[in-house]
């Protein structure tokens, strides 16, 4: 029995149905993961350019945009049970230029930007809750890295009860292996993987949200 049909019969890898609401969640382009001068870092020019292309597209479309970024405090960086394991994250520190969105992403200064501590955008955030208050029923997970980050927001994006769109080209790694297995993964248990064009395609097709949008300082927009 084949791989696929060892999966099929299992009863994964079924298309998720997409909502009306969507919202773009950016992963981690900060510096420290996109700027190659950094250990931490690798070249994600396509990935970025690929993104931005359906941030732009959300923003005119009146769809939310939610940066994150990855920043510790000095006193975290050695009690931290994950910074002892991947240790090359202790240089992640708030107030450095590491920890800045990369500014070719797009980013404007309406965009939420989630400050996180861990691997998922979700926890021990109040992301879940921006986007409640957006009226968002669909996340696109994009950004990096495929198997750390983005991954970890997937699955806890499904389990707050959302409808979750990865556009493939959007999100980027350090090698190709593990970006390459955690999509298969993805896509046969925690939401559909996909491509910038047919997410983008599929903005242009749904109406402008006439919903609340979330401004950066946590509240909201009526």
């Amino acid at each position: 029995m084949s791989q696929a049909e060892v999966y099929a019969k299992a009863g994964f890898g079924a298309a998720a149905p997409r909502g009306k609401r969507p919202a773009v969640i950016v992963v981690d382009f900060t510096y420290g993961f996109t700027d190659t001068a950094y250990p931490t870092a690798a070249n994600m020019t396509a990935e970025i350019a690929a993104t931005r292309r359906l941030t732009d597209l959300a923003r005119e479309r009146g769809f939310p945009v939610i940066y994150t970024t990855i920043a510790y405090q000095p006193w975290e960086a050695e009690t931290l049970p994950w910074l002892r394991k991947a240790t090359g994250m202790k240089a992640l520190m708030a107030g450095t230029r590491l920890v800045e969105i990369d500014r070719a992403t797009g980013i404007t200064a309406d965009d939420p930007v989630i400050v996180k501590h861990g691997a998922s955008a979700f926890h021990g955030t109040n992301l879940a809750a921006l986007l409640t208050a957006a009226g968002a029923d669909t996340v696109i997970v994009t950004g990096a890295t495929t198997s750390g980050c983005v991954r970890a927001t997937v699955v806890d994006a499904v389990q707050s009860g959302f409808i979750v769109l990865v556009p493939r080209d959007c999100c980027a790694d350090r090698a190709a292996a593990p970006h390459e297995a955690n999509l298969y993964d993805i896509a046969q248990k925690y939401g559909d993987v996909t491509s910038a064009d047919d997410v983008a395609n599929w903005l242009g097709q749904i109406g402008p949200s006439d919903r609340l949008r979330p401004r950066n300082d946590g509240e909201v927009d009526q």
